[in-house]
């Protein structure tokens, strides 16, 4: 099977079924990213996601990944759509923010049981900078490089950054009565 490197070097070159095997491949990661946050009506921004991709495929130079490049575009497309929606100038820097805080009802189509519940609460209760780099990290299973091109930050920040994140987690899931145990635990690669 094709790398994504290489998918996107074929479609550079002409190939349109290589674009369609790179978009296909990471069409469902993208679409839980936003349903995880926003519920089902997502699809505006995930199209704009993989247009974005396409438009841009001939100007990427020297990336980590194409999958950590999708989820960067798929994380400015979610801060300005919080912003649009919350132009009270309450907030800053909404990517420090809670989906709690801004007042939204991010979908639980996620109902495993309470510890899953637990968990899903907690990290609505957490920044969204912290649940993205956690989804990134664990749901998502990026690398730390991918996660730094993804975020826009240098790669030696992502392991400061997910501890910080997930003590916020085990903070909120231990105020919910959860146990932390039910955090994720996986390494990164």
């Amino acid at each position: 099977m094709d790398s994504d490197l290489e998918l996107l070097a074929a479609w550079r070159a002409g190939d349109n079924g290589a674009g369609d095997i790179l978009i296909s491949r990471h069409f469902e990661s993208i679409c839980r990213f936003f349903r995880g946050r926003l519920g089902d009506d997502v699809d505006d921004l995930v199209q704009r996601t993989f247009e974005i991709g396409t438009a841009r495929r001939g100007q990427l130079q020297e990336m980590v990944s194409f999958r950590g490049y999708l989820f960067g575009v798929a994380r400015k497309l979610f801060l300005d759509h919080l912003r649009k929606r919350y132009r009270r100038g309450v907030h800053k820097h909404i990517s420090e923010c809670s989906l709690v805080a801004l007042g939204t009802s991010p979908s639980e189509a996620v109902h495993r049981g309470e510890r899953e519940a637990i968990v899903l609460e907690a990290m609505r209760r957490i920044s969204v900078d912290q649940q993205i780099i956690l989804e990134l990290a664990y749901w998502e299973g990026l690398s730390g490089r991918e996660i730094a091109e993804a975020l826009e930050i240098q790669g030696n920040t992502v392991r400061s950054r997910l501890s910080r994140a997930r003590a916020a987690l085990r903070t909120q899931v231990e105020l919910l009565g959860g146990s932390a145990a039910a955090i994720p635990n996986s390494g990164l690669r």
